[in-house]
């Protein structure tokens, strides 16, 4: 049967499950390519319906709504890893390609998944264990020591799902919420990095320099290119542990290996098989973005060069701060781009168009140089006026007197 394509073009129609920022994103590379974007959203006010020209509105748990956006598309592919695993193998089983497939998802989908293939091909990660009574937790407690990272099996993101419990008493009511729960030794980690790694269904892969992702209250705040310090061994050792997890599991499309930095080398903390916030940078500091190459993954295109744009590259997150908040009289929000151009001239917006609230992710910005400290001092204070709409007075204009 011949390839999918969209007949008003001769090129491919990538459907992407998902309407958030990671979908608008990838709409905003499939422009220049020349392919069409089909979005599957909740509802026509998400990230990327608002820019998208094809929108189908549905439920990804809703296998009908999938089917219709699968159907006349050359791809399927995700902005989330929330769809039910047994979805994906009936879009495969009605013929449509799924990338990555489902057997490769369920390895971002399920934590417990995911640590039994890599205690199988023997990656590191940190110990664990699969609980499912109070007293299995206070065994592992007991034998990795206390307190212990507890974490939902599905289902948690930017800290959602996540836990730290210092006695066993204290993981009885999640117990009572949830049958069976992943134990994780607490790691004595120097920081927490992040390998992105991109592969075809040809198997052609390829890397980005390993990353620092800086994480407040679990959420990433800033992403440091390359990860400061980190030395040329652990750094190539990293992106080959990525490599190699990318190959073993069968991803097909851009996958986020986060990782603890430990003393002794690096661990395995979790997967995403999608573009992630740890390679927003890309857009600007590399050659090719992490979101033009899951599109040429996806479609089995070769892959772009990753090479860095500038020695330096730090991308800030924009999370509502003092300007969501009720009541709030400051510059509003178009006032406030006014301002970061003329403050920041070079420091690149990324806005998501999400309807805004206090600690919401509602965009990034990028800033390049040489110089790790002037290039992160630009991207944050910048990000931070957005949110907050107070200038950092190392960046104010100079008034006259």
């Amino acid at each position: 049967m011949a390839t999918p394509v969209d007949p008003r073009t001769g090129l491919p129609v990538v459907a992407m499950v998902g309407g958030g920022q990671l979908a608008r994103m990838t709409h905003q590379a499939a422009i220049a390519l020349g392919q069409s974007l089909r979005v599957l959203s909740t509802g026509p006010d998400e990230s990327a319906a608002l820019v998208a020209a094809d929108v189908r509105l549905g439920d990804h748990r809703d296998l009908d709504a999938l089917l219709a956006l699968a159907d006349g598309a050359t791809v399927v592919t995700f902005d989330h890893e929330h769809v039910p695993t047994e979805h994906l193998r009936a879009l495969e089983s009605a013929g449509h390609r799924v990338a990555p497939g489902p057997d490769a998802l369920v390895h971002a989908q399920d934590k417990l998944v995911l640590r039994r293939a890599l205690a199988a091909a023997g990656e590191p990660q940190p110990a664990w264990a699969e609980v499912a009574s109070v007293d299995e937790v206070a065994a592992f407690g007991d034998r990795h020591g206390w307190p212990v990272v507890v974490k939902t099996p599905r289902g948690g993101y930017d800290g959602r799902g996540v836990f730290v419990v210092d006695r066993p008493d204290d993981v009885a009511e999640l117990l009572a919420r949830y049958d069976v729960l992943l134990a994780e030794q607490r790691v004595p980690m120097v920081r927490e990095l992040s390998a992105l790694v991109a592969r075809s269904p040809f198997g052609q892969v390829s890397v980005w320099p390993v990353v620092e992702t800086v994480q407040r209250d679990g959420i990433n705040t800033e992403v440091l290119a390359p990860a400061p310090g980190l030395d040329e061994d652990t750094a190539t050792a990293a992106q080959e542990l990525a490599v190699r997890v990318a190959d073993r599991v069968g991803v097909v499309g851009v996958m986020a290996v986060e990782l603890f930095q430990t003393a002794d080398g690096v661990l395995v903390n979790e997967l995403a098989m999608r573009p992630h916030n740890s390679g927003h940078w890309t857009i600007e500091g590399s050659r090719t973005s992490q979101f033009e190459q899951h599109l040429r993954a996806v479609l089995d295109y070769p892959l772009g060069a990753t090479a860095m744009a500038a020695p330096v590259v730090v991308m800030a997150n924009v999370l509502g701060g003092r300007a969501t908040e009720e009541g709030w009289t400051g510059p509003g929000l178009d006032e406030r781009v006014h301002h970061l151009m003329a403050h920041w001239p070079d420091v690149k917006l990324h806005w998501y168009g999400k309807g805004q609230r206090p600690g919401r992710k509602l965009g990034h910005v990028t800033a390049l140089g040489t110089d790790l400290d002037e290039v992160r001092a630009r991207a944050t204070a910048a990000a931070r006026y957005l949110a907050d709409g107070e200038v950092d007075p190392a960046f104010a204009f100079p008034t006259e007197h």
